[in-house]
């Protein structure tokens, strides 16, 4: 699945790509270095998230955003593209990735999905259900999952207010837009946005809301590199 290489087998507006931002820090893991490459089931956790976009042979290829200087994919062997365009936000990873995909030949009404690159328990079922789902809308969409807790406002450490949950979502990735909408919503909305439908959102867009997983988590604490693994262990039994 090279970026670089039209696929021929679908239609050239039907084209689907993936980009997975990889050029976090891993600050909040307390993990020693970024901690999409910490181990988790006996293998780095961004090659577990890598295994479910190879298993979607729809995909036109798979870009991967790294901070420059990271050689991590110089001793894997993998079918992908890595490009180390990596800025200092998630927002400014995923425009730049957008760009060098446009390079390499993708074009502008092309499907771009992207997903973190922490999500390493997303399946390739779930990744299929998602363009499916979007591939007739007129904006495109992402998997969510429907709150399923209580939801409480705080004030000083202090509940104020249980705010009404029956139309609350918690966002998920992959997130599937065009590239050309997705980047002119990036550069709208500019770098504070923290996902990419927010981008969207930003201009006005209303994104697709297509369930997910409640494992489909991001790895984000300590405590969720246990969850992970025994999650990741389990579909091996």
């Amino acid at each position: 699945m090279n970026p670089s290489v039209v696929d021929h087998t679908v239609g050239l507006a039907d084209r689907l790509w993936a980009l997975i931002p990889c050029a976090g820090t891993g600050s909040r893991a307390g993990s020693d270095g970024p901690k999409q490459y910490q181990p988790v089931a006996g293998k780095p956790m961004v090659l577990h998230t890598l295994a479910a976009f190879a298993g979607v042979p729809r995909l036109s290829g798979v870009l991967v955003v790294v901070s420059q200087g990271d050689n991590f994919f110089d001793n894997q062997v993998a079918t992908l593209f890595v490009a180390d365009c990596g800025g200092s936000t998630r927002a400014s990873s995923v425009f730049n990735g957008l760009s060098t995909l446009l390079e390499r030949g993708a074009a502008p009404g092309d499907w771009v999905l992207v997903h973190d690159a922490a999500r390493c328990l997303i399946t390739p079922g779930q990744i299929n259900a998602l363009i499916d789902a979007c591939q007739s809308d007129a904006v495109g969409g992402l998997l969510a999952l429907k709150l399923p807790d209580t939801l409480k406002r705080a004030v000083g450490g202090r509940v104020a207010q249980t705010v009404e949950r029956a139309d609350k979502w918690l966002a998920q990735t992959p997130q599937m837009f065009r590239i050309a909408d997705l980047q002119q919503a990036l550069q709208a909305a500019g770098d504070t946005v923290t996902d990419e439908a927010s981008a969207l959102e930003f201009v006005g867009k209303a994104p697709l809301l297509v369930e997910g997983s409640a494992q489909n988590f991001k790895v984000t604490y300590p405590q969720d590199f246990a969850l992970a693994q025994a999650v990741l262990q389990a579909r091996l039994l």
